[in-house]
């Protein structure tokens, strides 16, 4: 059965293309790709789908990945090459072959895809189009989620929270953190999720730079705190969750700090209401926790834009952030994943926007667990 054409998506990207003036759009982004078609691949070598402003569109792709296209997406028209062929080329002749070698070519200079090598080599094998630069549009149309991809999201999230259940029923000291890993990625795959790709799970200390750490050779034993981020993906939309573990139970003093920063949170996720200004609401936590001696700086971000993620470097989206700088208004339906740490702790939610506020995706309980 073929898939069904994404008719949201489709009007979206051919308003902006009309809007820019665009005839043709390159599409290379890999989260464009499976927003607009249903499919992506990875970027081995090189692959995109063309969208006229009127029309079909078609993909151009190594032979060896029309199945699966043929498969998952609702676009029929798909041009292949082998892997001793250069793609480049095949993008630019299926382009003059269907009449647009003297078209208005829209393209994302922004996207992974549109290296600069690739932009050289369509435009040498395309001297007659005119060039447009479109950028960010590829993260722009999918800010704000359609419900198909809401429910992704939920279904994720609480994908997640099973997990974290999991920990806090079984996980006790003598473990190793690659354990809590292994058992996180069983349940990520037993309860449908894509992958058993975990998120980052270690030994935490500090403010902020346990956040992004990767050892998993290490044994937990009584006072350590163990920082489980998990983020798994439901067709490509990821959910993110952040909860501390003490093992052994955490101190007075651990106590107080988390219940600083999850009121802090909590503030912070009721304010993100359509219209607010993301700078307004990092304000709250980054001022709060500065202002309550909780750290000394506060250098990152305190959240970032949630939905699809391909096979890309980009393992996290910022194409919507929130920081001191961040002048961009909140609308309805958009997701975040919303993040708050310090002293070792840390404390993370995936929050859609509405218009009574922010609303958790996950329904796992705000506290500092013992192990």
């Amino acid at each position: 059965m073929r898939p069904e054409v994404n008719v949201a998506a489709l009007e979206r990207t051919r308003a902006a293309m009309q809007q820019a003036g665009v005839e043709l759009l390159i599409i290379d982004h890999a989260e464009m790709l499976v927003w607009l078609t249903g499919f992506t691949v990875s970027e081995t070598m090189y692959r995109a789908c063309m969208l006229p402003l009127g029309g079909e569109p078609w993909f151009v792709l190594r032979h060896l990945d029309a199945p699966p296209c043929r498969k998952m997406s609702w676009v029929t028209d798909i041009v292949t090459f082998n892997d001793d062929e250069d793609p480049w080329q095949c993008v630019a002749d299926s382009i003059k072959n269907r009449g647009f070698q003297y078209a208005v070519l829209g393209c994302d200079d922004n996207s992974y895809g549109m290296t600069v090598f690739t932009r050289q080599r369509l435009a040498s094998q395309l001297p007659k189009v005119q060039w447009v630069a479109i950028n960010g549009i590829s993260d722009q149309l999918r800010q704000v989620k359609l419900p198909t991809e809401l429910a992704a999201l939920q279904q994720a999230a609480l994908i997640g929270d099973q997990a974290y259940q999991a920990i806090a029923e079984q996980v006790s000291s003598g473990w190793r953190v690659r354990d809590v890993a292994a058992l996180c990625a069983s349940i990520f795959l037993k309860q449908g999720a894509d992958s058993g790709e975990t998120g980052p799970i270690v030994r935490s200390a500090g403010d902020s730079g346990f956040l992004h750490a990767q050892s998993h050779d290490e044994t937990l034993a009584h006072g350590d705190i163990l920082h489980v981020e998990l983020t798994p993906k439901v067709r490509y939309y990821s959910a993110r969750l952040m909860r501390p573990f003490v093992i052994g139970g955490p101190t007075v003093h651990q106590r107080e700090v988390a219940e600083k920063l999850i009121a802090l949170q909590d503030s912070q996720i009721a304010a993100m209401k359509p219209g607010a200004t993301a700078a307004e609401v990092d304000a709250i936590v980054r001022n709060g926790v500065l202002d309550a001696g909780l750290r000394a700086e506060y250098g990152n971000i305190t959240g970032y834009t949630l939905g699809l993620y391909g096979r890309t470097p980009r393992p996290s989206d910022f194409s919507c952030s929130f920081s001191p700088a961040a002048q961009w208004i909140l609308q309805e339906n958009t997701v975040f994943h919303m993040y708050i740490s310090a002293q070792g702790l840390a404390f993370s939610e995936s929050v859609v926007v509405t218009a009574n506020g922010g609303v958790r995706l996950s329904q796992l309980p705000r506290q500092i667990f013992s192990l």
